[in-house]
């Protein structure tokens, strides 16, 4: 039986990925809690990874937020992210751990990039302002695992998702992602017969959206990919992947449906003085495509089943 850590396993992709690695009868999860280890610790990685002598290791760990969150917290989202990864990735390989996964995210990729995104846009042009930090410490760890690759022979793989959600996703109200802040604003304001309800920026930008039971499946996909046939789609140092679902929608689309599905009956106001952040961010999932894999479940009834969730969890977590 082999041992699989998953870091992060209580964020809406790491726990997506362990519910699906249970169902496997040869794989063991191990998991520790923020409290029980602090991946920033670089001397607690290392003494966890010799101690538990993980076969292989996901890396779903990180610190995530939406424009908001991003733009108030740039020094915590590019060191904590940084210093996460770097300590597992080091970590693992200094145990001898072969194989890695991990997840970043498709804020790596220029701000002005052609539509849709291909993998080999990376590092091609400038950043989005907004969450270039987070971006910056995404990439450098795309880098560590190709770099291990390259002078160590290991099997560190990147995956880059589009915009995830899902159950288990932060519904904070301050720095949650778009689709959760959309819930929860939909859902309060129809409990509380509130006539409308206000969404940042102008409603033109278009977002791809994933849900987070898809993205578990296609990272496991990725991870045990036979090895000669990803290192034959890949490149050395080109080697992450792009996972979504090759559409997108505006966020006046969006905001119009997640209406819809909460049953709200009242306006959608836009508020233009907020920003927008990238105008446009369609991946290119032909890659993932043509390895056999691609999404499954439709944009409305994940929403759906992501406003169930929301529903049932609200009164014990949210309203607080």
């Amino acid at each position: 039986m082999k041992k699989v850590f998953v870091a992060g396993h209580n964020g809406m992709v790491g726990s997506a990925i362990c519910r699906q690695l249970r169902q496997q009868s040869d794989v063991k999860v191990i998991t520790r809690t923020r409290q029980e280890l602090d991946l920033c610790n670089q001397s607690d990685v290392l003494h966890f990874m010799k101690l538990e002598n993980p076969d292989e290791v996901i890396l779903a760990a990180a610190k995530v937020g939406g424009i908001q969150a991003n733009d108030s917290y740039p020094a915590e989202f590019i060191y904590q992210n940084l210093q996460i990864q770097s300590n597992v990735i080091h970590a693992a390989h200094l145990n001898d751990v072969q194989k890695l996964l991990f997840l970043g995210s498709s804020c790596i990729y220029p701000r002005e990039v052609n539509q849709p995104m291909a993998e080999d846009a990376l590092l091609t042009g400038v950043l989005e302002p907004t969450n270039e930090p987070y971006a910056v410490a995404k990439i450098a760890g795309i880098k560590m695992c190709e770099s291990y690759n390259r002078q160590y022979g290991r099997d560190y793989r990147s995956v880059m998702p589009t915009n995830l959600y899902g159950p288990g996703d932060n519904y904070h109200p301050k720095i949650s992602h778009v689709v959760p802040a959309l819930i929860r604003r939909f859902h309060e304001a129809k409990e509380s017969n509130i006539d409308k309800v206000v969404v940042w920026g102008s409603g033109r930008p278009k977002r791809e959206f994933l849900y987070v039971d898809d993205m578990a499946e296609a990272s496991l996909f990725i991870h045990n990919l036979d090895p000669e046939k990803f290192v034959l789609q890949t490149q050395p140092m080109m080697s992450h992947i792009n996972v979504g679902t090759g559409t997108d929608i505006t966020i006046e689309e969006l905001a119009k449906t997640v209406k819809d599905v909460v049953g709200f009956n009242g306006k959608i106001v836009f508020d233009h003085t907020k920003p927008d952040g990238t105008p446009r961010k369609l991946m290119d999932v032909s890659l993932l495509n043509n390895l056999g894999w691609s999404a499954k479940m439709p944009l409305k009834r994940g929403l759906t089943r992501s406003y169930q969730n929301f529903v049932y969890n609200y009164k014990k977590t949210f309203s607080k």
